[in-house]
């Protein structure tokens, strides 16, 4: 396959990110040719195997890892939360070497040419309280008050990154009412009074400062 037909392919599907199924499937090419393809761009600097199966576009607009997100879980739901949240809403500015997710399946880490994301699992009855980031559809985000309360959660579980935070700032906008509410629906009765301990804890820091 020649570089311009492969190339004309990628930009039908319109976005930067995609993978090498979506391609095969566009093209009406074999997994196999689509791949050797790829392969070639990609010693040519036109695109970057980030993944297993998904690739990027190299362009003049720089590579979000958080725009990878939706297609390294295919099959189910992640959503930014804990300290990578609170950083993209300002709450603390401490930039996360890692990417915090939460989920369903079980905690593991991804390590991509893009970033490395950590998957924390947590309980099917507390996965909620996210939506689409700005109201785009780029990637999935907790709600400010919920990520925090996804931290203080895993903190319960002894999870000892979670139990101290850098200075947090907290904009008008966040709801320690909303926050309580989050508390509540915490499934375990012993993380959920450690996590409300917690967050007064946080609440009459704030209210000094």
């Amino acid at each position: 396959m020649k570089k311009q037909s492969i190339l004309s392919f990628i930009k039908k599907i319109n976005r930067p990110i995609f993978t090498t199924a979506e391609l095969s499937t566009v093209s009406g090419k074999s997994l196999s040719t689509t791949i050797q393809s790829l392969n070639y761009l990609q010693k040519q600097g036109v695109v970057l195997k980030i993944y297993q199966g998904i690739w990027a576009e190299l362009t003049d607009k720089p590579l979000s890892p958080y725009n990878v997100i939706p297609f390294l879980f295919p099959r189910s739901q992640a959503y930014v939360s804990f300290i990578s949240a609170l950083h993209l809403y300002d709450i603390i500015e401490q930039i996360p070497q890692v990417i915090t997710l939460a989920s369903t399946i079980h905690t593991k880490t991804i390590t991509t040419k893009l970033g490395t994301f950590f998957i924390h699992q947590i309980t099917p009855s507390f996965f909620d309280g996210f939506g689409w980031y700005k109201n785009k559809g780029d990637f999935l985000i907790a709600e400010p008050e919920k990520a925090l309360i996804d931290c203080l959660y895993l903190a319960g579980y002894k999870k000892k990154q979670f139990a101290s935070f850098p200075e947090l700032h907290f904009p008008k906008s966040f709801s320690f009412k909303k926050a309580k509410e989050w508390v509540k629906k915490i499934p375990n009765p012993r993380v959920r009074v450690l996590a409300q301990q917690k967050l007064t804890t946080i609440q009459k820091f704030k209210t000094r400062h």
